[in-house]
């Protein structure tokens, strides 16, 4: 049964959604601030975090911030924010998704079951692809560099799972979307951006001049470097 955090200071918002997560087999922990939340991740073991932006405390985006530092568990933003800027934002920081309010139960459900989908939940048949100290494990979904283990949150490890296992290849932002993405998702190209930058950050050995994710101006993002099975 996986365990879902519902971060929200809203009590009527925390009620239903831990309602409809445990009608739909999951089991729900509830914080109303970002210090009960980082203690309720500190103890229990937890498959994802949904998370509302506006907090008493700490703000939603420095607690993923703090999330992030420590652990790569898919998160969903909740947020009332409906532009684009502010979206674009949250998925720079570290969420994997979002779901604007005033949102259906049924509509964050499929967002939940989305998300645990793209974060996988064990081994599954695959190769090991290494290119230049830089090595995808796709059957574990782990990352290395020079034997260091990289966390990555599950959309930064799809796409570069994506460029590397076909590094000759220059793929557009939406074909990009379309091969990391589930049918529920309704996002844009410039989210692809945002997991790149971060991508870069936790690959790159300089962000400025990349090796291994390269920008194809006019066209797209494609591996740099020939990668080897």
């Amino acid at each position: 049964m996986n365990t879902i955090l519902v971060v929200d200071d809203e009590p009527k918002i925390l009620d239903i959604v831990k309602s409809y997560l445990e009608k739909g087999g999951y089991r729900a922990l509830t914080a109303r601030n970002g210090k009960e939340a980082l203690t309720a991740l500190r103890s229990n073991t937890v498959a994802l975090m949904l998370l509302d932006l506006m907090l008493p405390d700490l703000s939603g985006e420095e607690l993923c911030r703090r999330v992030r530092s420590e652990s790569d568990i898919p998160i969903i933003m909740m947020t009332a924010k409906v532009d684009e800027a502010s979206i674009v934002h949250g998925l720079s920081i570290g969420a994997d998704d979002y779901v604007i309010k005033p949102f259906s139960p049924r509509q964050l459900m499929a967002r939940v079951a989305a998300v645990l989908r793209r974060s996988g939940g064990g081994p599954v048949e695959g190769r090991i692809i290494s290119c230049d100290g830089l090595t995808v494990d796709t059957g574990n979904r782990r990352v290395s560099k020079n034997g260091i283990p990289i966390t990555l949150t599950p959309n930064e490890y799809k796409i570069l799972a994506l460029l590397i296992s076909r590094s000759h290849k220059i793929f557009s932002r939406d074909e990009i979307i379309n091969n990391i993405k589930d049918d529920e998702y309704d996002g844009f190209d410039r989210a692809i951006d945002s997991h790149i930058k971060n991508l870069r950050q936790k690959i790159e050995d300089d962000t400025r001049n990349p090796r291994y994710i390269l920008t194809v101006y006019g066209m797209g993002y494609r591996f740099g470097e020939e990668a080897s099975p």
